[in-house]
């Protein structure tokens, strides 16, 4: 992975404290990434996003609300440029999206989560400081850089021989080094590792999903993940780690770890059943975040080339 000021891929003056080892991905991991590809297919990562979808209970429902129509602008008269010489009878659609940029498949900026009685996240910045009226002033959406990386899918489920983990069913380092030596992949630096559990072969039925809410990966699995120098962990659920969490003292341990910790991308909901089915353990990898300022996360269309 390349790291000096020359090579890097992604420079963003004065903000290096909130990009994190993703910003360290050089053009020659870049090329690495995409030189991988062989036979010029796309496996499509992400899941629709409708009214009524399924989300995490933390989140806000997701609202697509018609705004301009044919006959309300007729009707209205307010665009006059639509008025005159328009024998055409030219007019348009458009629509409202009110909703959480955490809303189905969705990368969390490094300012998502907060810990200590400070409210600070990576890069020593807090609430108290760097938290404005309209969001937050560090470490927002605007901060996460394009990625292009070697992805590795993480088969859990289909290693452990069921459809769908049990819910809660927590993902060790040691279930994943196994899942990973029985399909023949080793994990290198700047990688992107996407973990399935098989919850994603159940969306959008939340009646479905609800049994196996929470399973994912636990905080020894997290801190394994970060000694191997990955810059993106992804999951096949709304929060990526297991929940409830196995620790005490903090409810959401791995996103600590991960974010707050590391600087380590989480991205939530792929899907990832077509890779699995197809047995694409090893691809290139592309999520490209919306600059949203403010935005503590950016819905995504990842995409895994092969």
């Amino acid at each position: 992975m390349a790291a000096t000021d020359q090579t890097r891929g992604f420079t963003l003056k004065g903000r290096e404290d909130e990009v994190g080892p993703a910003g360290d991905l050089g053009p020659a991991d870049v090329l690495a990434a995409l030189g991988s590809v062989k036979e010029g297919r796309i496996y499509d990562l992400e899941v629709e996003r409708f009214r009524g979808m399924p989300l995490h209970p933390a989140h806000p429902q997701i609202e697509i609300v018609s705004y301009r129509s044919p006959r309300g602008i007729r009707n209205q008269g307010d665009q006059a440029w639509l008025n005159e010489d328009n024998a055409a009878k030219l007019a348009f659609n458009s629509e409202l999206v009110l909703g959480t940029v955490h809303s189905g498949t969705h990368i969390d900026a490094l300012a998502h989560i907060t810990v200590g009685d400070d409210d600070h996240w990576y890069g020593g910045f807090s609430a108290n400081e760097h938290l404005g009226d309209w969001g937050a002033l560090k470490g927002d959406a605007t901060a996460i850089p394009p990625i292009i990386s070697r992805g590795v899918l993480i088969d859990v489920a289909g290693h452990m021989g069921v459809e769908v983990l049990a819910g809660s069913k927590g993902i060790s380092s040691a279930d994943l080094k196994d899942a990973l030596a029985a399909q023949g992949v080793e994990l290198r630096p700047g990688d992107s590792v996407l973990i399935r559990t098989g919850y994603g072969s159940l969306y959008p039925d939340a009646e479905r999903m609800k049994a196996h809410f929470g399973a994912g990966i636990d905080a020894d699995a997290c801190r394994w993940l970060a000694q191997q120098d990955v810059v993106v962990v992804g999951g096949d659920t709304e929060s990526l780690e297991q929940l409830p969490s196995a620790d005490p003292q903090n409810p959401h341990i791995g996103h600590t770890i991960l974010l707050v910790e590391q600087a380590i991308y989480i991205i939530e909901m792929l899907y990832l059943e077509d890779l699995a089915a197809d047995k694409q353990y090893e691809f290139a990898f592309v999520a490209l975040p919306l600059k949203i300022r403010g935005a503590t996360g950016s819905m995504i269309r990842p995409i895994a080339l092969v």
